[in-house]
């Protein structure tokens, strides 16, 4: 098919009609599919089901008793595990509950409450602001927007943030306080910060003197094409005198289970002193027979790296699926844009813009419910109404090859119209 924009009036038309045929016959079927969220199949679940059994014991290598009061940053043995997975200092590590959305939303709190490193609490600084570069992770979002701060879009680039704008903004506005970075396979673009990125990030002048790099994580070891190398940002930061900047973030909520997973907060040993100080109020201690759990059953970091290895070529025909479904139903349209990540959980496609609502709508209609229009930015308001995020993960093969094709209708018959109203 030729390029839509290139279409007579007649032409267009005619392209209506007949996919319009097409999405009625989609819509007759009576579908119920679900491509809205990043939710591992059950079949991915299986991949870990030895969790149930893992636990012989219920003592740490030191006799202590998992089942009972205690040990506030974690066992020793998970902080091992995962200083060796992701090279951080086991004394950096804070080993906390299931949900590292649950560490980013308390780390904030406490930033809010109570200052850091002898700064004033946010609360009392006025119109305090956080960069998002975007298009981002709704729930950053969300957790930003639930402090009442604003948010600031940054555009994302295939090698992470715009550089060039963040250091412009940070280093003339000392009421920016952070922002959020997701540094490999981000959510929704996929996109990998690169080493000059990392040491853009790690290096430039803020007008904050608090400033703070939220560091998520979240997809730092789900490679599902290729293995792409992140430089180490602590170093980086630590070498220009800014280590107390990044607070890093990682859970295994895709890689075990999520909601009975692990998750982990990094940061400096001034920073992690200062969150123990108020998690010792907070809390006794999160689920160490949990943590002693997933200890026994991966033994050590190169376990969960042979088990992401699984995990990648059990993803890897979904995100095939899509992938070759966008490029024989769209490529070569006009109609849409996509990026083809090398790892993490989504593929992220641009409609023409204005196009985004209309085309997840028509999807709604006939019984495939994608992401919301507009969830990947900044109070939901996607200024060209144009992204949308594709979430293969969760639906089987069959569903998926049906959700897939269906969604391309939807995205043609949107973007039809709309160069229709326009000619």
């Amino acid at each position: 098919m030729k390029q839509v924009t290139e279409m007579t009036r007649e032409e267009l038309l005619g392209l209506r009609e007949e996919v319009q045929k097409q999405y009625e016959a989609f819509k007759a079927q009576g579908l119920k599919l679900d491509m809205s969220r990043g939710k591992p199949a059950a079949a991915q679940l299986d991949l870990t089901n030895g969790l149930f059994s893992a636990l012989d014991d219920y003592h740490t290598e030191s006799g202590l008793d998992a089942r009972n009061y205690g040990v506030l940053d974690g066992i020793p043995e998970a902080k091992k595990l995962f200083s060796d997975l992701l090279g951080i200092p086991a004394e950096k590590i804070i080993v906390g509950g299931s949900s590292s959305l649950n560490l980013m939303y308390d780390a904030l709190t406490r930033l809010m409450l109570f200052g850091t490193q002898g700064e004033k609490p946010w609360k009392d600084v006025p119109g305090i602001k956080w960069l998002c570069p975007s298009p981002g992770y709704d729930r950053h979002f969300a957790v930003t927007q639930d402090m009442g701060i604003e948010m600031i879009p940054v555009p994302m680039r295939a090698d992470g943030p715009d550089m060039d704008v963040v250091e412009k903004l940070v280093a003339e506005d000392e009421t920016i306080k952070g922002m959020w970075c997701v540094p490999l396979h981000s959510n929704p673009l996929g996109a990998c910060c690169s080493d000059e990125t990392v040491d853009r990030l790690a290096s430039m002048k803020t007008a904050a003197k608090d400033f703070r790099i939220f560091w998520d994580n979240a997809y730092g070891v789900h490679h599902i094409y290729e293995d792409v190398p992140l430089k180490d940002i602590f170093q980086a930061a630590a070498a220009c005198g800014n280590e107390d900047r990044i607070i890093s973030f990682f859970s295994t909520s895709k890689i075990t289970f999520p909601g009975a997973g692990i998750a982990i907060l990094a940061s400096s040993l001034s920073n992690i002193a200062e969150i123990k100080k108020h998690m010792t109020v907070q809390t006794i201690g999160h689920d160490k027979l949990n943590q002693l759990r997933h200890v026994k059953y991966f033994k050590d970091a190169d376990g969960i790296r042979a088990h992401m290895k699984k995990l990648g070529e059990a993803l890897r025909p979904k995100f095939d699926m899509v992938l070759n479904t966008l490029e024989t139903e769209l490529g070569g349209t006009g109609l849409a844009s996509w990026v083809s990540p090398k790892g993490g959980y989504f593929v992220a496609l641009d409609t023409l813009p204005g196009c985004a609502k209309r085309t997840v709508a028509l999807a709604k209609e006939a019984g495939v419910t994608m992401t919301g229009a507009g969830a990947t930015w900044p109070y939901g308001k996607d200024p060209k109404d144009s992204n949308i995020r594709i979430a293969p993960t969760f639906p089987t093969l069959d569903e998926l090859d049906k959700a897939i094709h269906l969604f391309c209708l939807c995205v043609k018959l949107a973007g039809v119209e709309k160069v229709l109203e326009e000619k």
